[in-house]
């Protein structure tokens, strides 16, 4: 798999549009790293690091899913690069952008406040 993070987020999404309970996905530091965003940002239940996969159970509020929709930004062809400066909010405040930053993985109000830019992955809302 050339980009693992592109591959992790479309079958969470996946995952939330056909009701399932868990997804499995390939198991990477990078992928360990976003997943921990987005159980903090509240966008998943849990997950689970085997040898070769990681199981990641998803969060339903109620009958609704917690992730209504993905935007992609950076893809192996075209990476996006963002400053904090260009960070804007997402639906209104409403959701998060999540970038990899020389700090880690931040969400766009975390890299705003650290005044730390770095490569727009995606937008989940």
């Amino acid at each position: 798999m050339q980009n693992s993070v592109i591959d992790l987020i479309i079958r969470i999404k996946n995952g939330y549009l056909a009701r399932k309970e868990s997804v499995e996905i390939v198991n990477s530091k990078f992928n360990e790293e976003v997943l921990k965003k987005l159980r903090q940002l509240g966008y998943i239940k849990n997950f689970r690091v085997n040898q070769r996969e990681t199981q990641v159970e998803l969060l339903y509020k109620g009958r609704s899913p917690a992730v209504t929709d993905v935007q992609i930004f950076s893809k192996p062809g075209r990476r996006f690069y963002v400053s904090y400066h260009n960070l804007k909010l997402v639906m209104g405040g409403l959701g998060y952008s999540i970038v990899s930053t020389s700090k880690g993985i931040l969400s766009n109000k975390e890299a705003r406040k650290n005044k730390v830019g770095g490569e727009l992955l995606f937008s989940i809302w």
